[in-house]
């Protein structure tokens, strides 16, 4: 039966697919097809050099701590370390000396130092449970697997979900929080061709950041790192990229996948949308308001371009056919195995139901819990501090994931962050929450409470400037009291609690709607499509350490033109234009005469990346860095739900561009001494 099931279904693989874990990696496939031997020493060695940084990913390249990552991965370090008088993201930034690097407020950087396999021990602890129970109980039995990792380790622990539940690993990490900045370039080079040229190629972007990694006031001491590469990356040449994928839909049904399609992405994108107009507003004001809101706008609009490269994906009829086709045939199979039958095949019937009857509910429950007030950094905080407060008071295992005592370390750092918080862009954003919230109305929220007769804007500004949490101190002072954070005259506070009670109730009713349905039914398709392909299939992604595999390569567009591997600096002085987005930084039209005219600066490659991959280091099977992801082309937005390598292309910089721009513009020989480059 066995072999039947794998001749109906087989969908091999292409070769450069799959977000691999460390643990799991293909090693017969990439020796198959590029000949390359990998071993464990290799894995083992990438791993332990790389990170996930903030919402991205990067590496250490020097003994003494010094990070590589993306330029827009550090950029809210960059922007709050910014002022009127130092504008960071403006101008660029860079340390020739040690003491002159600056700390960044609150980012966070870790490094995957152990995996441990234990499904057995979170499944079991849920074998005799149904529904909501079920998850109540992994959920505590994950929160004492992390809590008992940390305190015997004394690092930071977290469980990851595999195969929808099919399995669970153990990750242990080490943490770095205080994290310097030692260079940036402008933004306008590190992001050329602005909004327009996102998610495309041919691109010409300098998306890089240097910082350094400290413990106990000194560098860190980081005898894993990865070298420069002397050559840089060559046309045809294997690589790799590791890194942190954010999140994959892969194994998702297709009634997931319409749902997505129909309900959240849409809706998602006109919330998104109405907030880049009220950011690109307040922008337009002033060019201080322009240098505060650049991070935010950046933001915005980049997951607006990103979640609507997903939605055309889920609109080509071509994508949604083949996977209609692959779950009509496991569902098939399941129904004529014998040990399965048509009583197991229903689990895609359950998941189709739970998506129909969840669809009312999905708006409320995205104005009002995920994701509520975007933008607002004093909303959030406000919600952190009195979930904050209710949920230390309850058992480590019955709390909120965020809320764990496993994860209150990175929790602090973020909410008891010294960055300043603009009143005005606040402001602005606040204002945009509460209009949504009134277009709710009060059958789902407390409007009438929230705004107490005032218009959004005008309320919006009340509950700002009646806030004291921009003070780290008052912060710090209501999360530790619950009675304090309960009956604070705080303005912000007293909308986080009027907003609190509906938001719970709807995350509930998805906990019990969808979490609980695809804890069971999700993890049983996982179970089938495990059973048939086993180690021939790679997880979802989930913002955890993976590694994949490719070729530097070339492509054609759609309309057969061809599209060359590797972008160059001549090219983008020919796109360059007197007007944002194309105007070069002035000290690039300075050194554009002593610069390699047909140095290689971005290129393409086949690897399998998605969002959370930017700043992910790319080696050559010498593990040699010779470059860094920093984005999809167009194609490759809809890999989010299947692979493809015929236009798809991870977007990289070389390395051989970043030392030219080093060398020749930014003039900065300690930090090419640092990285090894010959000569400096």
């Amino acid at each position: 039966m066995r072999f039947v099931l794998l001749c109906a279904l087989a969908l091999p693989l292409l070769a450069d697919e799959g977000m691999w874990l460390f643990n799991h990696f293909p090693k017969d496939q990439v020796q198959q097809k590029y000949t390359l031997t990998v071993t464990d020493e290799f894995l083992d060695h990438l791993r332990l050099s790389s990170m996930r940084i903030g919402g991205g990913s990067g590496s250490f390249v020097s003994p003494d701590g010094l990070v590589f990552t993306n330029h827009h991965v550090a950029s809210d370090c960059i922007s709050k370390l910014g002022s009127a008088e130092h504008n960071y993201m403006r101008d660029g930034f860079y340390a020739a000396e040690r003491s002159a690097e600056l700390a960044c407020p609150d980012l966070e950087a870790n490094v995957l130092l152990k995996i441990e396999d234990v499904t057995a021990a979170v499944k079991d602890a849920s074998k005799d449970a149904k529904g909501a129970d079920a998850i109540q109980k992994r959920n505590a039995a994950i929160a004492k697997l992390e809590k008992d990792c940390g305190a015997a380790s004394g690092n930071s622990c977290a469980v990851v979900k595999l195969f929808s539940g099919e399995q669970y690993h153990l990750y242990q990490y080490k943490k770095y929080t205080d994290l310097r900045l030692v260079f940036a370039p402008e933004f306008g080079i590190a992001f050329f061709g602005g909004d327009a040229d996102n998610f495309t190629y041919p691109r010409y972007d300098l998306d890089i950041a240097f910082l350094r990694a400290y413990e106990n006031g000194k560098p860190a001491a980081t005898p894993h790192f990865l070298k420069w590469s002397a050559d840089g990356v060559k046309d045809g040449e294997p690589v790799f990229v590791s890194g942190n994928p954010g999140t994959t839909s892969r194994l998702s049904t297709v009634a997931q996948l319409t749902f997505m399609r129909d309900v959240s992405l849409p809706f998602g994108l006109a919330r998104m949308q109405t907030r880049i107009v009220a950011a690109n507003g307040f922008a337009a004001k002033s060019a201080d308001n322009a240098r505060l809101a650049e991070r935010t706008l950046f933001s915005f609009a980049n997951t607006y371009k990103s979640n609507a490269g997903k939605l055309i994906g889920l609109k080509d009829d071509r994508l949604m056919a083949r996977k209609t086709t692959f779950e009509k045939r496991l569902k098939s199979a399941v129904t004529n195995d014998p040990k399965l039958g048509a009583e197991a095949a229903k689990v895609w019937d359950d998941i189709a139901t739970a998506y129909k009857a969840w669809t009312p509910f999905e708006k409320p429950y995205e104005v009002l819990e995920k994701p509520a007030a975007q933008g607002s950094t004093l909303f959030k905080m406000a919600r952190q501090i009195l979930r904050l407060t209710e949920e230390r008071a309850k058992p480590n295992g019955d709390r909120l994931p965020e809320f764990r005592d496993s994860a209150l370390p990175s929790l602090e750092l973020s909410l008891y962050s010294p960055a300043p918080i603009s009143d005005d862009l606040e402001i602005a954003m606040l204002t945009q929450y509460l209009e949504e919230l009134k277009a709710l109305g009060d059958k789902e929220a407390p409007v009438k409470a929230v705004l107490g007769g005032k218009t959004p804007a005008q309320a919006a500004e009340a509950f700002v400037k009646g806030s004291k949490l921009k003070d780290v101190a008052e912060r710090k002072r209501l999360a530790v009291d619950r009675n304090a954070a309960r009956q604070s005259d705080d303005t912000m506070m007293k909308l986080a609690i009027l907003l609190d009670e509906p938001a719970r109730k709807l995350l509930k009713k998805h906990e019990e709607a969808i979490e609980a349905v695809e804890t069971a039914s999700a993890e049983k398709i996982a179970q089938y499509r495990f059973k048939i392909y086993g180690d021939k299939e790679y997880p979802d992604a989930t913002f955890t350490p993976r590694v994949s595999f490719g070729a530097v390569k070339a492509y054609r567009d759609k309309t057969e033109a061809p599209v060359p591997y590797a972008t160059t600096f001549g090219g983008m002085y020919h796109r360059a234009g007197p007007q944002d987005p194309y105007k070069l930084p002035q000290r690039w039209v300075d050194a554009k005469a002593s610069l390699d005219l047909v140095m290689p600066f971005n290129f393409v490659t086949t690897c399998d990346i998605t969002g959370g991959n930017s700043g992910s280091p790319t080696v050559n099977a010498a593990g040699e860095i010779v470059g860094i992801v920093f984005d999809n082309n167009i194609e490759g937005l809809s890999q989010v739900y299947v692979y493809t390598e015929d236009q798809a292309r991870a977007v990289h910089v070389a390395t051989q561009g970043i030392v030219e721009a080093l060398k020749k513009v930014y003039k900065t020989p300690a930090l090419l001494h640092e990285i090894g480059v010959p000569g400096t």
